[in-house]
């Protein structure tokens, strides 16, 4: 992705303020790494500049989309993916971190492979537990992942779907606490629940880890070990009993490692998905069936969008208001959905109540 002209400064000064007032508290004094590639590096160097505006002290570090993929393929496989003693100082030096990511590392991504992919980033346990420790207080961008793959999946420019992702990222963050605090109230371990939609219907029931994604990382987030916010947020996550999911579900447009998925039909029984249909995309879900292995074919949870500026298409699907995902090794997207937990209704007919 070509980094974007200079008619989006503004919009870049907005989101950076945005980010380092409210998604990570920065302080004047504080240590500030910014993780970047050669598409970010404009508003990369943006954060930077309102960082020391601050009275904070920012450190960049840089990514080249093509020489990060051609180092894949010429690194020794016992030194590739690892995090070196420098990272871990550097994390532990730091008081906060952006990371905005690069298109390589996208989930559909043409200039790695899936494996190039699993081996390069193998490292992603050891820097969480590092930040973990350091207590760091992190924000990832994502419209770092946007390039021309993604973007071309939906029939649009790589800058087009950033900007967007960046304008997103101006909503109010309390307003998304606030509604994500109300979601997160009804999703209660043993609640019985029932997504519908295009005809079908879904039931299982709650159990296991909730996750919250309201652009701020804050003390509980410290003390949960969730360090990095997505910006633009946001999202509730719930965890399910995967034993007890039964139905059939019915896919919107779902991005996918082999491409747009643009519908599929879902059907879960005893726990498991033993049956997968789709009339306009059947290339893409053989693909996706062939890739996953039949232990891991069972719905893990459920993402709830509460993000009222981001639009579908444009990257994010689990981030829009009354966006329901369904997470079973990919995220199956709703965009009308009606789902209910227990007595509470949360998104009607794509609608978040």
């Amino acid at each position: 992705m070509k980094p974007l002209k200079a008619a989006a400064y503004p919009l870049y000064v907005k989101v950076a303020r945005k980010v380092l007032s409210e998604t990570i508290g920065l302080k004047k004094g504080e240590s500030l790494t910014i993780e970047t590639w050669s598409n970010s590096l404009p508003f990369a160097l943006t954060v930077s500049l309102e960082a020391k505006k601050m009275g904070a002290i920012p450190l960049i570090t840089y990514e080249d989309a093509d020489s990060y993929a051609e180092g894949i393929r010429s690194t020794p496989k016992d030194a590739l993916g690892v995090m070196g003693k420098h990272e871990f100082a550097l994390l532990s030096g730091s008081d906060a971190y952006v990371f905005i990511p690069g298109p390589p590392i996208a989930a559909f991504s043409k200039q790695i492979t899936r494996q190039e992919y699993i081996d390069s980033t193998k490292y992603n346990e050891s820097w969480y537990k590092a930040a973990e420790k350091a207590k760091l207080r992190g924000a990832r961008m994502t419209f770092g992942y946007v390039g021309e793959d993604i973007a071309g999946v939906f029939g649009k420019t790589p800058e087009a779907v950033a900007r967007h992702q960046l304008q997103a990222a101006l909503v109010d963050f309390a307003k998304v606490g606030r509604k994500a605090k109300e979601v997160a109230g009804s999703l209660v371990d043993g609640r019985k629940v029932t997504v519908k939609g295009g005809g079908a219907a879904l039931t299982f029931e709650w159990k296991g880890e909730l996750e919250i994604q309201d652009g701020r990382t804050d003390g509980d987030d410290i003390s949960s070990g969730n360090n990095v916010s997505y910006v633009p947020p946001g999202f509730v996550y719930k965890e399910v009993d995967s034993s007890s999911v039964s139905g059939k579900a019915k896919l919107s447009p779902t991005l996918t490692r082999f491409g747009l998925l643009e519908d599929a039909a879902l059907v879960f029984e005893g726990g498991k998905i033993v049956q997968w249909s789709s009339k306009r995309s059947p290339t893409v879900l053989r693909s996706l069936e062939r890739a996953i292995p039949e232990k891991s074919r069972v719905l893990y949870g459920v993402t709830v969008g509460i993000n009222p500026l981001m639009k579908f298409g444009f990257g994010q699907d689990r981030f829009p208001s009354g966006s329901v995902s369904l997470v079973c090794s990919f995220a199956g997207i709703l965009r009308a959905a009606t789902l209910k937990s227990g007595d509470d209704t949360i998104v009607k007919d794509g609608s978040l109540q």
